[in-house]
């Protein structure tokens, strides 16, 4: 990104793609091209403030929230949490202080530095930070031993392109010109999806399979390809280890078209059909076929293994060897950070404990709050201190979670911009800057470049950035190592101080000189990155992608399978929006305006709507045994019969105050132990019929 600032006021006024950047190629998805508008709204919270004596922790009106706060200074501020944290400490245990954060910032400053060193000198609880990828990550490094795929660039070269679980358009909107370059050189876009999004509707064929099937799909997949002969043996021999036993599994009659179609909803002949042109791609001068799985189909209960099952499809028809052909998930795991140099986990040693603290799962949020022992064993929560993220909205069990947060015995700190719906519950508030207003070191998700993120302005108000406050805090704490003095360029140094040969050459002052590098990847004898093409890529116990343990589809117990004999016979879809970023975005006004159209709606297919008397319009409430919410039915083709869905959004914006986390479960996937959010049952009613 560049930002043009006025140099009289300081004042950021224009934000643009960079155009010397090869994947981004000069401009912004729709979220961020707006980005002005939240760094410089009138709601940011640009100052300490402290809850008034007398006012009780729960929900406050949107516009109101400062009536319940009194500003105070930093000083006091961390005067006061350092106090607490001491008493905490001293009553309860280290492991009664629980952080909660996510990926709110992503640098690596911001994410897990300065914080991490905080807590684990502290001896605070550690947290699984679970509620996004892990089970689709665990997955990927299972099957390859590294987070690593094919580059964006690449798929430009696809004659195959298929978005599995995968909002391109909505969501990834820098791999789609890279996708419409492929296709008017004549590859087609097949989207494998329970919803008609964007990418869906733009899509050259829209597979609609039913929610947390996706295992059974590729293992039909596998079938087709494996009875055919249609794999590449001489790759398979020489990259690959546990063949013979996934064949033999994937040729079971359970994985044959047919059986696999009355699972999935889709039908035996297009699973043939697709399992054909995906072996076939890349031979008779067609371009290989890609995937981008994206982390859908890991929030159900068998996600790990869905995303395990469609991991391995590229390692059986050799799509690696060729440019453009393989599969994305996440690049994430290729960029060598030193995170034990940046984190210092070995800071436990000299805690309190003076071991590893215990370790709380970030998707059990409600059940770590109201829990005597966490549900770990150990101390209950007495102290949450909360930064990078919005539980209140984007944690599963939101019943729970809010139950939990207003105890008021519960020391709650909240580092923010704005007032969420988890600040209405904060004893106190920090404000926290954007990332215009910090400098940081960057990874990426999606692509193969690290870059520095220069601080563009002052930071507005009284904000400081995680790296300070922690730093401030420690040295409050008496933590007396000097560590707790570092600051932002010494970070940075520290986070690229490694031997790993995809690093060589990259330093801070040549990030600060070029904006972008990209990592020293291995290159073949045409000067071509392809990972895994060779074994030389995996970094898996045998050295060789890995095909065992073996994949089994098995239902979700919140699934069609089960649904039938049960109370709450609809497969319910918690969307994200394509114009927020999980919560962030919600509260404001011009993207609220971009998804006016889902705003507040269920989605339902015609024939669920009129099983139960409801037409579009209708407000309806939505039910489970954990919650229900309350919503305007939108009848459309958006979704399959069986399947309703709604959009997360804050819940103070909601209509009852709660959002579509009210009816998720804290139950986990089967590996990661990430949440299951697209594995739950749900019942209609309209509002009328209460």
């Amino acid at each position: 990104m560049l930002v043009t600032v006025d140099e009289l006021s300081g004042r950021a006024v224009k934000v643009q793609g960079d155009p010397s950047h090869p994947v981004t190629r000069g401009f912004l998805c729709g979220k961020v091209a707006k980005y002005l508008d939240r760094v410089y709204s009138p709601d940011r919270l640009l100052y300490p403030m402290r809850r008034r004596a007398g006012v009780a922790k729960g929900p406050l009106p949107q516009g109101r929230e400062v009536e319940a706060f009194e500003r105070i200074s930093w000083d006091e501020a961390l005067d006061e949490i350092a106090a607490r944290l001491t008493k905490t400490v001293a009553e309860f245990g280290p492991e009664s202080v629980l952080p909660y954060s996510y990926a709110g910032t992503i640098g690596q400053l911001g994410y897990g530095s300065m914080d991490r060193r905080f807590f684990y000198r502290l001896g605070a609880s550690q947290l699984d930070r679970t509620i996004c990828a892990t089970a689709g990550g665990a997955a990927l490094t299972s099957v390859y031993g590294v987070k690593l795929g094919t580059a964006p660039q690449d798929f430009a070269h696809a004659g195959l392109i298929i978005a599995w679980g995968a909002n391109i358009h909505g969501n990834n909107v820098h791999l789609w010109p890279f996708v419409e370059e492929a296709r008017r050189a004549g590859a087609r876009l097949v989207v494998i999806d329970p919803y008609r999004t964007r990418t869906a509707a733009l899509a050259d064929e829209h597979l609609v399979i039913n929610p947390g099937t996706d295992a059974a799909l590729a293992l039909g997949l596998m079938h087709v390809i494996l009875r055919e002969g249609l794999e590449d043996r001489e790759y398979i021999d020489r990259c690959t280890h546990g063949f013979a036993e996934l064949k033999a599994h994937a040729l079971k009659a359970e994985h044959s078209p047919e059986a696999v179609a009355k699972v999935t909803g889709i039908a035996a002949e297009t699973i043939v059909r697709l399992a054909r042109a995906y072996a076939g791609a890349g031979r008779g001068g067609r371009g290989p076929a890609a995937i981008r799985l994206n982390y859908g189909i890991q929030r159900s209960e068998n996600g790990g293994t869905a995303a395990r099952a469609v991991c391995m499809l590229p390692l059986l028809t050799g799509a690696w060897q060729h440019k453009g052909g393989g599969l994305q998930l996440s690049t994430s795991g290729s960029f060598p950070f030193n995170s034990d140099v940046l984190q210092m986990p070995e800071l436990m040693l000299a805690s309190p404990l003076g071991r590893a603290a215990r370790v709380v799962n970030m998707s059990l949020l409600g059940q770590a709050l109201t829990a005597q022992d966490a549900g770990v064993g150990g101390p209950p929560v007495k102290a949450l201190f909360v930064y990078n993220s919005n539980p209140a909205v984007v944690a599963p069990n939101q019943n729970d979670v809010l139950r939990g947060m207003r105890r008021e015995d519960l020391f709650l700190v909240v580092h923010e911009q704005f007032f969420t719906d988890t600040a209405d519950y904060a004893d106190v508030l920090l404000p926290a800057p954007t990332f215009l207003e910090t400098k940081d070191v960057q990874g990426a998700y999606g692509h193969l470049f690290a870059q520095v993120s220069q601080k563009a302005i002052e930071p507005l108000g009284e904000a400081r950035n995680n790296v300070t406050v922690f730093g401030e805090l420690g040295r409050r704490m008496g933590f007396g190592e000097a560590c707790f003095d570092d600051r932002e360029d010494e970070l940075i140094d520290q986070a690229l101080t490694t031997d790993h040969p995809w690093f060589a050459g990259i330093t801070r002052e040549r990030l600060e000189r070029e904006g972008h590098v990209p990592l020293q990847l291995p290159v073949n004898e045409s000067g071509e990155v392809l990972p895994f093409s060779t074994v030389e890529w995996f970094r898996t116990p045998s050295g060789r992608g890995e095909l065992t343990p073996v994949p089994v589809f098995s239902a979700p117990v919140e699934s069609r399978a089960n649904a039938a004999a049960g109370a709450y016979p609809l497969e319910f879809l918690p969307r994200k929006a394509d114009n927020y970023m999980n919560s962030t975005f919600a509260n404001l006004e011009v993207h609220q305006k971009m998804e006016s159209r889902t705003a507040g709606v269920l989605e339902m297919h015609t024939t669920d709507a009129a099983a139960r008397g409801i037409v579009a319009g209708d407000q309806v409430e939505v039910f489970n045994g954990r919650g229900r919410i309350a919503l305007r039915a939108l009848v459309n083709g958006q979704v399959a019969a069986g399947v309703v869905a709604a959009r997360l959004d804050w819940n103070k914006l909601s209509r009852d105050g709660a959002n579509v986390n009210a009816l998720t479960s804290e139950r986990l996937t089967d590996i990661g132990g990430g949440p299951t959010f697209y594995s739950t049952l749900v019942e209609v009613r309209k509002a009328d019929a209460l």
